[in-house]
């Protein structure tokens, strides 16, 4: 059974990918656009919207609940903007702010208490760029400025943003709001919030204030270290400037090798290049280092980086390889998950992985990408990858940073989980490996506290919640070993909830972002259920209930977290004996097993 599905599954995924190298090659883009996370039933007064919900771009948070609110608001000035935030102030409404296309996977976009009084407040329409000062390198912008317009606004008066995150679709307000980042330990590091010299940032007032306060932060007021990475729970973030650096070119060049040494070169590659990162295919053992610098100006080139996974996609090539990998998750074929992994990197390879012309080109034009942004509506023949409203792209992203001193062990124990199961990584390899970028300590009391490696992991979710993964145990154990032996800290803005267990508890200066917090916004209106939860301030991160452990809602303590009806217990980890994961058990082992027990 399993070499016949092998065989069809991988001649069915293969045409697929060649297919898609065709279109990626020979075709411009014409894609339906992200759509708005936010839907309404109703218009409102005020130009509110009214009876809505609101999602990220995935279309499902972690724990796959919808979040509904009453109103929605979209302001397209400051004043509005202010308007906005005093009038639910003083009603004592629940806020929460939206962003363009809505990228977080925790609920940070989800208000709490009744469904008929909470608002969503998006900055889709203050993205305007304010300011560009040449001669003092800055730029001043609004929230909801997108990086793609942020890149191009500076390199227009000959700046560059030194380090960002790799896609376009990311807003300043939400970058910001989660610590997103790029990759380096060069300069100030990675981390776009490390680039911020002054914010304003409008918050809830007292009555004698107009229900609204407005503050303006700059380099050495210590709240903008609160506020530069805040979970939106301080209020919404108006404007940003952003220290610029003259435009530079850089070179880029892909190696890969065997990853025998991966724990050393991991230490020492990313002092040696300053844009370097790591892509990591733990069951191919290997990985692919990212050289890339800084070369002159005067160096020829012109090149552009288009990455293969955030171009638009014919919506029927989506829908095959997701039903290619669901059969092969039901029929347990890891040997075709294998095959096609092995397909999807070697396409990558073949495209160079989406740099196009030369290998060196403005940073502008190669810091980051997005292609499936310029889009126009085409009924859906073609959609950005992970596109809720095709069958496409589903999946689970566990991403956390551990701390450059304790990589080697880490990636270590991860080689022993596939040197005890090798293929159990393969399913990785379809969603590009394990992607290990650079971050730097900052001075943002939720930022980064150490010089550490970031390991973003992407995997098979299943549509149905009930279903374990194949090789569910592997990637639990992984996450358990990160998050608790080597006390990774979690992206805000990815993960699964295990991922946030106790996390604050690693923050150097958690309690004076608390006493912030109190400062900001002492009626909680800008607070939730889950940022209190993801603050330490309220149990319940964990939700135990049936099948709870398969999507990382909770660490698995009894068989029924898992999915006993389906082979799936509760079991110590392989490497980390610490670890509770959700494995697959031979239920005549496990029968073996009882008889052994009751004869004792």
């Amino acid at each position: 059974m399993n070499m016949i599905s092998t065989s069809s599954i991988g001649i069915t995924c293969k045409i697929c990918i060649d297919i898609f190298i065709l279109i990626s090659i020979s075709c411009t883009v014409k894609c339906d656009p992200p759509e708005d996370p936010i839907k309404c039933t109703a218009g409102g007064g005020g130009g509110a919207l009214k009876n809505c919900t609101i999602t990220n771009s995935y279309g499902a948070f972690p724990d796959r609940t919808t979040c509904r609110v009453a109103e929605a608001f979209y302001p397209t000035t400051e004043a509005e903007l202010i308007s906005a935030v005093a009038n639910a102030t003083m009603a004592k409404r629940k806020v929460k702010v939206a962003t363009r296309y809505s990228h977080s996977i925790p609920k940070l976009v989800c208000p709490d208490g009744d469904i008929n009084n909470g608002i969503v407040i998006s900055t889709k329409y203050l993205n305007r760029t304010l300011n560009v000062n040449a001669s003092a390198r800055t730029i001043t912008v609004e929230s909801g400025v997108t990086l793609r317009e942020l890149i191009r606004e500076a390199a227009n008066s000959k700046l560059a943003l030194p380090y960002a995150p790799y896609w376009w679709g990311l807003t300043v307000g939400g970058m910001l709001g989660t610590g997103a980042h790029g990759s380096s330990l060069w300069g100030s590091g990675s981390q776009v919030h490390d680039y911020v010299i002054q914010m304003r940032i409008v918050s809830p007032g007292g009555a004698d204030e107009g229900y609204v306060k407005v503050r303006t932060l700059r380099i050495g007021n210590p709240e903008l270290d609160a506020a530069k990475v805040s979970l939106g729970v301080l209020g919404i973030i108006s404007q940003v400037t952003l220290n610029l650096q003259p435009l530079f070119k850089r070179s880029v060049t892909y190696l890969t090798n065997n990853d025998s040494d991966l724990g050393d070169q991991a230490m020492s590659f990313g002092k040696e290049h300053e844009f370097a990162d790591l892509t990591w295919h733990p069951s191919q053992k290997r990985v692919v280092y990212r050289i890339d610098d800084r070369v002159s100006s005067n160096s020829s080139g012109n090149g552009l980086n288009d990455f293969l996974g955030f171009r638009s996609t014919p919506s029927l090539i989506l829908s095959a390889l997701r039903t290619t990998e669901e059969t092969q998750e039901s029929l347990g074929d890891i040997d075709g998950k294998c095959i096609n992994g092995q397909l999807s990197t070697s396409t990558l390879r073949t495209l160079a992985y989406g740099l196009t012309s030369d290998v060196i080109g403005y940073h502008n034009r190669i810091q980051a990408s997005g292609t499936c942004l310029d889009s126009r509506e085409d009924l859906r023949i073609t959609a950005c990858p992970w596109d809720s409203r095709v069958k496409g792209l589903f999946y689970h992203q566990t991403t956390f940073s551990i701390a450059l001193p304790r990589v080697k062990n880490f990636i270590q124990d991860v080689q022993k989980l596939v040197a005890l199961e090798p293929k159990s990584l393969c399913g990785l390899d379809l969603y590009n490996g394990i992607l290990m970028r650079y971050v730097t300590a900052s001075s943002a009391y939720l930022g980064k506290q150490e010089d550490a490696l970031d390991f973003d992991i992407t995997y098979y979710r299943s549509k149905d919640p009930s279903t374990p993964r194949l090789f569910e145990d592997i990637l639990e154990e992984i996450e358990q070993i990160a998050v608790f032996k080597y006390n990774a800290l979690p992206h805000w803005g990815k993960n699964r909830n295990v991922a946030f267990q106790g996390a604050i508890k690693k923050y150097k200066k958690a309690s004076e972002f608390l006493k912030i917090k109190q400062i900001y916004d002492p009626l909680e209106l800008f607070s939730s259920k889950w940022t209190d939860q993801m603050l330490g301030l309220r149990d319940g991160l964990s939700i135990v209930r049936e099948g709870c452990a398969l999507e990382g809602l909770c660490i698995c303590s009894q068989d029924v977290h898992c999915a006993p009806n389906k082979g799936y217990f509760c079991r110590p980890g392989k490497v980390y004996e610490e670890a509770r994961v959700c494995a697959k058990v031979n239920m005549a082992t496990k029968s073996t097993q009882q008889v052994l027990l009751l004869s004792d």
